[in-house]
């Protein structure tokens, strides 16, 4: 049997003083650029060390200079100012106490969500290269040989971002697609993967778009994959993983569209490595559908599942995790699986469920599981 590679869906716990670095930036309070940047390279440099110590093949930087996945881009490109509002999952709204609870409890982080109020273009890509420089010196300080960055989809950007400037939805898409072209060729250019993060293909659907059937989400949700397969057009596929989700929260989950309902439009994707949650109780079961499914999978596709959760500190026993990733390898064979989380670790900066500590036992959790399935 091959050997069973180890990735993860890209962010990860930041340290303290990049925390503050980072909502200095955010806040506009003074910092000092060049302190700024070496803290940011060093501090990637030790994110990739801690992935290779715990035995992850396939590493990022852990989103370390992003005040989270997708709101990133308000730093990076025109058109955002304001606020947008603010949408309660469905499910923590069955759940009222449980809503509250969290609230009281500071589960919910406040960062900007600025409104897209102008036209949508990009400041340079003088961040993102500086993003990319930070990694590609840390896997070679380390010895890593295969690196991939995050980059928020199309799709994902008006989800948290809301439009009040373009006259559609669709043309707002266009638009954003049309600006983060640049952002993904220059990814790749690089000699990393890209990976989109596309949590509006299943999290949107309880979140923004509650009022609408199943089967009107669906066309929604089609819509974003065409714009974003419109941005990817100049990019080999075998270059692109694409990562969906129903929101990196410990609540009731009892509101998700189920994954049935969202493999025709994950499979569209133009993007070969597919991750997905399968660790998450509410969709542990949803394996079934990829067995179920299995003449509909692209020969060309890798399936990342998540066999780690992100919400829990508790460390997965190997075993489990070898458990989990038998069941994909006997669908499409072990060359076409690789061990991933069902989440990030550190989707936004300065907050997380889970120690950072056991983010990292968690990862090795996951690469021993690997090993074992091997």
């Amino acid at each position: 049997m091959s050997k069973i590679l180890t990735s993860h869906v890209g962010s990860l716990p930041r340290t303290q003083d990049v925390v503050d670095f980072i909502f200095a930036r955010e806040n506009g309070t003074d910092y000092a650029q060049a302190e700024f940047d070496a803290c940011m390279t060093a501090a990637v440099s030790e994110t990739v060390r801690k992935q290779v110590a715990a035995g992850v093949d396939i590493v990022s930087d852990g989103e370390t200079s992003k005040i989270s996945y997708a709101t990133y881009v308000k730093d990076r490109y025109t058109g955002f100012d304001g606020d947008s509002p603010r949408n309660a999952p469905a499910d923590l709204k069955q759940f009222p106490t449980f809503l509250k609870r969290l609230a009281d409890d500071g589960g919910s982080p406040q960062y900007a969500r600025p409104m897209c109020v102008g036209e949508v273009k990009s400041k340079g890509q003088g961040e993102l290269e500086k993003d990319i420089a930070n990694l590609k010196a840390g896997m070679a300080e380390h010895g890593v040989e295969q690196g991939f960055m995050n980059a928020a989809s199309p799709g994902v950007i008006s989800l948290f971002l809301q439009n009040d400037y373009y006259p559609t939805r669709d043309a707002y898409l266009a638009a954003l697609a049309d600006a983060m072209q640049t952002e993904y060729e220059t990814i790749v250019a690089s000699g990393l993967d890209l990976q989109l993060d596309c949590p509006d293909l299943a999290l949107s659907r309880h979140m923004l778009f509650n009022d609408l059937s199943d089967a009107e989400f669906i066309k929604i949700a089609a819509s974003h994959v065409e714009a974003l397969n419109h941005a990817l057009k100049n990019i080999p596929a075998d270059k692109v993983r694409i990562h969906i989700c129903w929101g990196n929260y410990e609540g009731p989950h009892t509101c998700d569209i189920p994954m049935s309902k969202m493999f025709d439009t994950l499979m569209s994707a133009r993007a070969d490595y597919v991750l997905f949650e399968t660790s998450n109780p509410r969709h542990g079961h949803e394996w079934t559908t990829f067995r179920d499914r299995k003449a509909d999978i692209p020969d060309s596709k890798i399936l990342i599942p998540g066999v780690v959760d992100t919400t829990t500190n508790f460390v997965e026993h190997p075993e489990l995790v070898a458990q989990r990733l038998e069941r994909f390898v006997n669908i499409v064979g072990a060359d076409r699986v690789i061990a991933g989380s069902d989440c990030g670790f550190g989707t936004f900066a300065g907050f997380g469920s889970v120690d950072p500590d056991i983010a990292y036992a968690k990862l090795q959790a996951m690469a021993e599981g690997a090993a074992l399935a091997s």
